[in-house]
């Protein structure tokens, strides 16, 4: 089976882009330790500090919904409320 690509894109709220930069980087590790997850890297625009992007992998889309319901997702989407602009999320599987 085809692992699970996810691309994230997160745009903050101009005056609360350090709040949600500092939330999206408290995900990574326990992230990281979740069955499943291959590889979960943050990114930064280099054009526009506002927006943030997650590129990851995961063995399968069963073990990235169990990440959604995450204690830790669930507490980044309660300290960023009213701060995020735009939250887009990609499911994709690379083409060979």
């Amino acid at each position: 089976m085809p692992k699970l690509t996810i691309v994230a894109h997160v745009t903050a709220k101009v005056d609360q882009q350090d709040l949600v930069h500092s939330e999206l980087k408290k995900l990574i590790a326990p992230t990281r330790e979740e069955d499943g997850c291959v590889q979960y890297d943050l990114h930064r625009d280099n054009s526009d500090p506002a927006h943030f992007m997650f590129y990851e992998t995961w063995d399968s889309r069963e073990l990235w919904q169990q990440h959604m319901g995450s204690q830790h997702l669930k507490d980044f989407l309660t300290a960023t409320d009213g701060a995020v602009e735009e939250l887009n999320v990609f499911e994709m599987t690379m083409v060979k």
